[in-house]
């Protein structure tokens, strides 16, 4: 074992101190530094827990937790991406003087993400959109266009899927 203050070999039995707030083991001549008055705490379990490394190096000290804040985007579900969208983002990028690596920082976002969505080969959810929108200062999303579907009256009241559907006989290849 080794002095927590100086690094030397202990050879003697190990002094426990307490040295400016810190809990340490220390040699006897380290051990003048400070205040003898700490124990080392009883283990009440004979089946050796594991540690993790943060434990190891700070025994006595609970392990430190961090929130995380949890990000959610907000879309109303009457809104679409427009079509251009690939276009629109690589345009407004280039204007305000970023490469995709800085926009990709800024967004907190993969470089390779953002190419594939500025090369149309993929579509940003909803939290990406929600950050783009608010970085390159653009629109992503617009209203949706409902489509009027016209059914068609026929003699008889009740309705098939014919009815309904229009086919297209020349894009089918018929």
């Amino acid at each position: 074992m080794r002095c927590e203050v100086c690094g030397r070999k202990i050879r003697e039995a190990p002094t426990r101190v307490l040295i400016e707030g810190a809990k340490l083991t220390v040699c006897t001549e380290c051990s003048k530094l400070g205040k003898a008055t700490w124990e080392e705490p009883v283990k009440t379990s004979a089946i050796p827990q594991r540690q993790s490394s943060a434990s190891l190096a700070m025994p006595n000290r609970a392990p430190i937790q961090i929130k995380k804040r949890i990000i959610t985007a907000r879309v109303d579900t009457s809104q679409e991406l427009v079509e251009d969208y690939a276009e629109v983002i690589r345009q407004a990028r280039e204007i305000l003087g970023l490469n995709v690596e800085d926009l990709g920082k800024k967004i907190n976002e993969k470089e390779s993400v953002l190419r594939k969505i500025e090369t149309g080969k993929m579509a940003p959810n909803e939290l990406l959109v929600s950050k783009l929108e608010r970085t390159l200062k653009i629109k992503l999303l617009v209203p949706v266009a409902e489509e009027k579907v016209s059914i068609p009256k026929t003699s008889s009241k009740e309705f098939t899927l014919g009815d309904v559907i229009k086919f297209d006989k020349k894009s089918k290849g018929e």
